[in-house]
């Protein structure tokens, strides 16, 4: 596909200017720049400001500092009626980098139409950025990006206030109040999107914002998500890789003819069909299936995966993801990658039965991380010697309580305006897009609510918008997903 490039003229006009002498963040402090975007069918200017905003306990002592960017669109009459899109990566400890300079921001990486990286690294201009209709923050929570805490002084930071689930959700709720409250936000629509980790963040901060802040939303969107608390234990996490391994094996091009030749979405809807239909039940009766019907499943399992039978044989029908990952191209001389199968690795011996490294991982780093520190320093304005954490110190995460997909069931069945969406790539290995329509599945038990919930599926991995062509087609889906779950002057109400 040919790609336009697109120019941007960028004018800098600074309300502060900082340049840390020290490894330390200001607490408070920001830096406005202008830009001028264009896009598919638009030309327009917009405002950038990055800096820092406090968190504070509940003494009002700051504990920490975030660091966001947040874009506006310039000469909108009425800022009320334009929605406001809060954007979180995952990790934990990610900072917000991924989405901000790769899918829905005004600028993205110089990268090929795969995704993969490029010399001289830098970015351009994003045709496809959803600032046409709605501004945008990207929000580094604690220790991510340029976020760090604030000890007081001679005493060691609280952990358990940042690092884990309930935590983590608890105090971006405060901030995000502050927030929208300083920037005059109260009456526009709001969305959260979140990807990956950010995912269990967003479905979480969904019902603490409606019910400690009192700030409802229109929408919530889940990108790549992990599991949400929801149950899949046993014989229904077993039976739910076979989707992917199906997948990724299609685009490795190691399926029979038969299925081969077929469109990747054909494929897995067959595929899905016979693991819902056959594969969940075998696997229920575990040592007790009886021998010949496990080397039919084994037979077919390696049919739908490009594995071999007696593997599945070897493994008891349990073939791991990593055991898979290796195991796939082993002949070949290759590993795949776990976020993105598309990706390709080479191990110091083909035995073995995990890959040595994530070859997906490594190359989103060589082009991320030179990208977000040239663009944060020379573009947006924004000087400090504190360096900016592409994954941050955040372990030990308090994993315990995790009950977000309850948290976001709850909060939509309280809001009737909100809506969902989710988006998935059918080669991500790690949040894989079936485990993500089980989610979708299983978040409201009731069904009463699946008119507000949507999936979205693209051909490539964890993250899906690097390929240039899902990055046109997933943000004209969050476009289209905003305008669809915008009520008008309609009530939010219940009707028989």
């Amino acid at each position: 596909m040919r790609f336009k490039v697109f120019f941007s003229v960028i004018f800098f006009s600074s309300t502060a200017i900082c340049w840390s002498q020290s490894r330390t963040l200001p607490l408070d402090t920001t830096v406005t720049t202008k830009h001028k975007l264009t896009t598919q069918t638009d030309s327009f200017n917009y405002t950038a400001t990055t800096g820092t905003q406090p968190v504070w306990d509940e003494n009002g002592d700051p504990i920490a500092s975030l660091h966001y960017t947040y874009y506006t669109k310039d000469n909108v009459s009425n800022r009320s009626q334009r929605p406001l899109v809060i954007s979180f990566n995952g990790g934990p400890g990610s900072g917000s980098v991924w989405m901000h300079l790769a899918y829905t921001g005004p600028r993205v990486l110089n990268i090929d139409s795969e995704g993969y990286p490029v010399q001289p690294y830098g970015i351009s201009n994003n045709p496809y950025s959803i600032l046409d209709i709605a501004d945008i923050v990207y929000v580094n929570p604690v220790n991510t990006g340029y976020s760090r805490t604030i000890p007081a002084a001679g005493k060691e930071i609280d952990r358990s206030k940042f690092f884990g689930v309930n935590a983590d959700i608890a105090y971006l709720a405060e901030w995000l109040n502050t927030f929208v409250t300083r920037n005059n936000r109260w009456s526009s629509p709001k969305y959260l999107i979140g990807e990956s980790y950010g995912t269990t963040r967003v479905s979480g901060l969904a019902l603490a914002l409606q019910n400690n802040q009192w700030m409802y939303l229109n929408g919530v969107i889940l990108v790549s998500p992990t599991e949400l608390g929801i149950d899949r234990e046993g014989p229904v996490e077993v039976a739910n890789r076979l989707p992917y391994f199906a997948a990724a094996a299609w685009y490795q091009k190691k399926l029979p003819s038969t299925l081969q030749n077929k469109p990747l979405t054909e494929v897995l809807e067959e595929v899905e069909a016979y693991t819902i239909n056959t594969v969940l039940p075998a696997m229920v009766m575990g040592g007790f299936l009886e021998t010949s019907k496990k080397e039919a499943l084994a037979e077919k399992m390696g049919y739908y995966s490009g594995i071999k039978p007696s593997v599945y044989l070897d493994h008891n029908l349990e073939i791991p993801y990593p055991y898979f990952w290796k195991e796939l191209l082993r002949e070949d001389g290759y590993t795949v990658g776990r976020l993105d199968s598309r990706y390709l690795g080479i191990d110091r011996k083909s035995a073995g039965e995990r890959p040595d490294y994530n070859s997906e991982l490594t190359s989103w780093l060589h082009s991320f991380t030179p990208a977000i520190n040239y663009y944060l320093q020379e573009e947006l304005n924004f000087k400090t010697d504190i360096k900016y954490n592409m994954f941050g110190p955040v372990h030990p995460w308090d994993r315990s309580g995790d009950n977000t997909g309850e948290n976001l069931r709850q909060a939509m069945a309280q809001n009737p305006y909100l809506h969902v969406m989710t988006q998935s790539g059918y080669f991500d290995g790690a949040t894989t897009y079936f485990n993500a329509k089980y989610n979708m599945w299983q978040l409201d038990p009731s069904g009463r609510m699946k008119n507000r919930l949507s999936f979205k599926g693209y051909e490539s991995g964890h993250m899906m918008y690097l390929r240039r062509e899902d990055l046109k087609n997933a943000n004209e889906d969050i476009r289209q997903f905003i305008k669809n779950s915008l009520p008008g002057n309609k009530a939010a109400k219940y009707t028989k």
